[in-house]
């Protein structure tokens, strides 16, 4: 009797189980420019379970990296957040997302240049397109940049994850990765603008 006990409780935790992981399991999107990038600097954060590189926006279905980087396409690279919504909130993820980038660069990232690298926020509620607008609208208030915020805030259409050698590609070529990080300006303007700035912008 208690084995039967024992084996029903646990066929039922089995049963909930996935649905208690997804009910706490949330989806978020962002474009920084290179998806190497962003990918790693949202990887390391806590209660993010997974980043896939990956492209949004444009007008060809299962684009190639080769024409998006064209910008023929009409695709972002960007990055599919996948994260725990009882570790780490969207707030969470867009107050770091602003110090990943250059929010006002309406032309790319960096020294990657064309609409295909520009910074946007892909929102898949209304929630978090009230949250990105309204942090926005916070930083333009802040007087932080001379120039006005310029990353776009966009329905989430398709994702289309990028070809797999992209992904994970800081783990796979460290020091490929690591010298185009350092050639393109990231850390620099990272360093001079974010550095130590722990406001949060909502």
């Amino acid at each position: 009797m208690k084995n039967l006990l024992y084996f029903t409780l646990l066929s039922v935790a089995i049963t909930l189980f996935p649905q208690l992981t997804s009910a706490t399991e949330k989806t978020a999107y962002f474009g920084g420019g290179c998806f190497w990038c962003t990918e790693a600097d949202f990887a390391k954060i806590e209660g993010v379970r997974d980043v896939v590189s990956g492209y949004m926006g444009g007008h060809v279905v299962n684009p190639a990296y080769k024409d998006v980087s064209k910008g023929t396409t009409g695709h972002y690279e960007i990055v599919k957040v996948v994260f725990d919504d009882q570790k780490v909130n969207f707030q969470n993820l867009l107050h770091a997302f602003w110090r990943m980038i250059d929010p006002t660069d309406a032309d790319g990232s960096f020294c990657d240049r064309g609409q295909q690298y520009s910074s946007v926020v892909f929102y898949d509620s209304d929630r978090q397109k009230m949250e990105t607008e309204k942090s926005v609208v916070a930083l333009n208030m802040s007087g932080k940049f001379l120039r006005p915020v310029a990353t776009k805030v966009l329905a989430a259409e398709t994702f289309y994850p990028a070809e797999e050698y992209h992904q994970d590609y800081s783990k796979k070529n460290p020091i490929r990765y690591k010298f185009y990080r350092s050639r393109c300006g990231r850390d620099n303007f990272i360093n001079q603008y974010w550095e130590g700035d722990t406001q949060v912008y909502k």
